[in-house]
């Protein structure tokens, strides 16, 4: 039986292969852990799907590969020649959402490829023993086993590490780490690939903080997690997106790629550490509430390192949040290879020209900003902006109330 190397995600073209945790000549039982592979979206945990002998490690540990690669062959009595399945359903789980940076030159002689215990150490953590000179042992693993990870060495050093001494005219190098360095390529590409134009619009929230004053305490009480702005504005965009469906598309060549489900992909701050957004599928078919409940459950398994391969995959449609933080307005970066993505900003109490059959006349209102980027060579400004009216409309006349009652 031929290991391939999966396909973790919908752009993901190649993956880094971790750690091997059998070597050439052991037996394998079927689910049983084999290999450890990591790319720019997750890292994830590859068992057996058979049971048998493993022949032949055809790529080392710490070679970054091409997917669909014949990692290793595992005679299982039937002969070789079949590929490990590549549906998302059938991958194990993840264990950290970080793909490790390539080794520098001449640095693998002075590594350790093992911790205190005798388990191999990812090519990640081996960089970062190098770098910091840290002592392995010292390290707590939290992942299979007690295994090492890279967020175990880095939380150790963040524990131990004294705070730097205030010295004027001193500057401190900082280096990128691997999430880090794919969070910037991702953006230089999509600067790079599509034509970006923001658009946005004010909206009064009055009606969303109507249903949030009435609800959001019993919501508390027997919820995960806080009732806020976010779910509302999902369901707003998944209401207003088929009207104007080729928001919910990717250019493919010459030609959009207009797509019939909304997967709509949440951006979630991993406190500090970097930035994935996880998809939620079929937003459509949800309401308020189970859109609420979605958004805290990828965001707790992005930052418990628990996300799955299928949370990746998919999204048509990005949403990225700072309102938590106060913000005016924030132009985001289109999430290749999606066409558009709005960003919802820091609602605030300000002074609101309401108008009706009394005239026109000031009042205190909760006022918040969205922001739209879009790749202006799949729509047009007007499209976008009538979009935005949609979005506007109905976050501002919908009977919210109503969502939780059915």
């Amino acid at each position: 039986m031929d290991v391939i190397m999966p396909q973790l995600g919908e752009t993901v073209e190649e993956g880094t292969v971790a750690a091997w945790h059998k070597k050439e000549g052991d037996k394998v039982a079927i689910d049983e852990l084999l290999v450890e592979i990591e790319t720019d979206k997750v890292a994830t945990e590859v068992p057996s799907l058979v049971a048998g002998t493993l022949l032949k490690i055809l790529v080392a540990a710490g070679e970054t590969v091409k997917v669909g690669t014949k990692l290793a062959i595992i005679d299982s009595g039937r002969g070789a020649g079949v590929a490990v399945p590549k549906a998302a359903a059938e991958l194990p789980r993840p264990t950290q959402p970080v793909k490790p940076a390539e080794p520098a030159a001449g640095e693998t002689a002075r590594r350790s490829k093992r911790d205190g215990r005798g388990a191999p150490l990812s090519p990640a953590v081996r960089r970062l023993v190098a770098e910091t000179g840290i002592d392995i042992a010292r390290v707590h693993g939290t992942g299979r086993d007690g295994r090492i990870k890279r967020n175990d060495v880095l939380s150790h050093l963040g524990s131990t590490r004294a705070p730097p001494a205030t010295v004027r005219g001193i500057a401190e190098t900082v280096p990128f780490n691997a999430l880090r360095k794919r969070i910037a390529e991702h953006m230089v590409r999509s600067k790079a690939t599509s034509a970006h134009v923001l658009q946005a619009i004010e909206v009064d929230f009055s009606g969303v903080e109507a249903a949030r004053g009435a609800l959001k305490k019993a919501w508390k009480e027997r919820e995960e997690g806080s009732l806020t702005y976010l779910p509302f504005i999902a369901r707003a965009v998944a209401l207003a997106l088929p009207e104007f469906p080729h928001l919910n598309a990717h250019v493919a060549g010459d030609s959009l790629i207009v797509h019939k489900a909304i997967n709509l992909s949440v951006a979630v701050d991993l406190d500090g550490g970097g930035l994935v957004a996880p998809v939620i599928k079929n937003v459509a078919a949800l309401r308020v509430p189970e859109i609420a409940r979605a958004i805290t459950q990828i965001a707790k398994r992005a930052r418990t390192n628990a996300l799955k391969p299928d949370d990746m995959t998919e999204g048509t449609y990005s949403l990225t949040n700072n309102g938590s933080f106060g913000t005016f307005l924030t132009a985001p970066v289109i999430n290749q290879p999606q066409v558009a993505i709005l960003s919802t900003d820091g609602v605030h109490r300000r002074p609101w020209v309401v108008t009706d059959g009394k005239g026109e006349r000031i009042e205190i209102r909760p006022v918040g900003i969205l922001a739209h980027s879009f790749d202006h060579r799949a729509v047009d400004g007007a499209y976008s902006g009538a979009y935005l009216r949609r979005v506007k409309q109905i976050l501002e006349s919908r009977e919210w109330i109503g969502e939780f009652l059915s």
